[in-house]
């Protein structure tokens, strides 16, 4: 399973614009787009997994900086998730001592 990070992505996309691109190159098995969690809206990318790698490959190279829904779009494979790291930033505030 190749998962392909769709990025540039206009708001206004579709997961049905989304797979007909990326459906010219081979069986897809999900589209997601990520959306903004407060207002519901999109965050202008996506992910789409083919289970194909050469599929997959095929298509990064053939939608990378092609118009999707307006608009050119970036494509690569994606990275893994990484972990967040949670809290606060700062140095503990107060003085510093030198």
């Amino acid at each position: 399973m190749t998962n392909i990070y769709v990025g540039n992505l206009s708001y206004t996309a579709t997961e049905g614009d989304l797979r007909a691109a990326f459906e010219q190159y081979g069986k897809v098995s999900s589209v997601s787009i990520i959306m903004d969690r407060e207002t519901g809206k999109s965050r202008g990318f996506a992910f789409v997994e083919m289970p194909d790698s050469e599929e997959a490959k095929q298509a990064i190279e053939s939608v990378n900086l092609a118009e999707v829904a307006g608009r050119k779009v970036t494509v690569n494979e994606a990275r893994p998730k990484t972990e967040r790291r949670r809290g606060g930033g700062g140095g503990g505030g107060g003085r510093r001592r030198y």
